[in-house]
């Protein structure tokens, strides 16, 4: 017989002399409803053609595809890279591959990202996504299958939820700042409407000024506003000269570069004329100035969980959605320990 490329099931079946079904049966280890004979012939055929089944199709026959469709926000994003690297290295070790698909900050392409996954019968998403519009707006966008949110929370859509205890490290981060003699606080975040994560952290911020005695005030930075972001800080260094000390808090990474920056082009220190922490903790972190002290996100713990979490509802548990909030890691550097 003359093939070609790789043999197929209906190469397997024609060398064996019986029907595709047949192989199917003996391929999916039901041998007992074939007799001994026909069983040995497709053996051999099999052994004969060096048959390899398609994996994707035995899961599909079983119902599953063994994919997972992850969609992240930005895959420029640290963020979502180390999420990634954790959930693939979880979904991996349970047997399951990971399709990627990235939105590019374009909110528009929410619909479409879930739509194209599930054309490609992913088993279920895990979704960091950027947790605005209406393209998510219930769980009929899923296309009947499981998924989990990562950091923001969509509205209408009832699922397991994985994110950092954005509470809990506020408070530290806060504490921090109280307990080095900072009076004067500026907690400066990216627009924050539609956003759950960053509203978390702005509520968390104004709940510790009731508990500690400081004065805060909360600045939202636009992207290229740079002029109102360098008018907020001279704001907030006058305010230190007159005896309180003060310091800026950060949102996120995006949020600390932009700061960096207008310290820069201010001529302001960070640790000597403004204390800093900022949310995530990127490489560059101990870099600049006398290094930048964070909050680190337990982003490779936040990926595993959340391919853990999916996974369970894959095999089958039930029950109401579950919320996972993971603690993040104060790291103190210098620009915490003047200002």
């Amino acid at each position: 017989m003359q093939r070609s490329g790789r043999a197929t099931i209906a190469d397997v079946a024609e060398a064996a002399g019986v029907s595709k079904a047949t192989v199917s049966r003996f391929l999916n280890h039901r041998e007992r409803l074939l007799s001994p004979d026909i069983a040995s012939r497709v053996e051999a055929a099999v052994a004969q053609l060096d048959y390899t089944p398609n994996p994707m199709a035995r899961a599909l026959s079983h119902g599953r595809s063994r994919l997972i469709g992850l969609i992240v926000a930005d895959i420029a994003n640290p963020y979502s890279v180390a999420v990634l690297r954790g959930a693939e290295e979880a979904c991996q070790a349970a047997g399951y591959l990971v399709m990627l698909f990235n939105l590019g900050n374009d909110a528009g392409r929410e619909r479409e990202a879930i739509d194209a996954l599930a054309g490609y019968q992913v088993d279920g998403f895990i979704l960091n996504t950027l947790g605005r519009g209406t393209a998510l707006a219930d769980a009929e966008a899923l296309h009947g299958k499981p998924a989990v949110l990562v950091d923001r929370r969509h509205a209408g859509m009832h699922t397991d939820f994985v994110a950092l205890d954005n509470l809990a490290a506020m408070r530290a981060a806060c504490g921090h700042l109280v307990e080095g003699g900072h009076r004067e606080l500026l907690y400066i975040t990216e627009p924050t409407r539609g956003v759950s994560s960053r509203r978390e952290r702005t509520a968390a911020f104004g709940a510790c000024l009731k508990a500690v005695d400081v004065t805060g005030e909360v600045f939202e930075s636009a992207l290229g506003d740079s002029d109102a972001l360098d008018a907020a800080l001279l704001a907030l260094r006058r305010r230190a000269r007159r005896g309180r000390r003060a310091a800026v808090l950060a949102g996120n990474a995006v949020v600390t570069l932009r700061v960096a920056a207008a310290m820069q082009r201010l001529g302001l220190r960070f640790g000597e004329d403004l204390g800093f922490v900022g949310f995530d903790d990127p490489e560059w972190a101990p870099l600049i100035g006398p290094g930048l002290s964070t909050i680190a996100q337990p982003t490779d713990a936040i990926g595993r969980t959340a391919a853990t979490c999916l996974i369970e509802r894959l095999r089958g548990l039930e029950g109401p959605p579950r919320q996972l909030l993971l603690p993040g890691a104060l790291q103190v550097r210098g620009s915490s320990l003047g200002g």
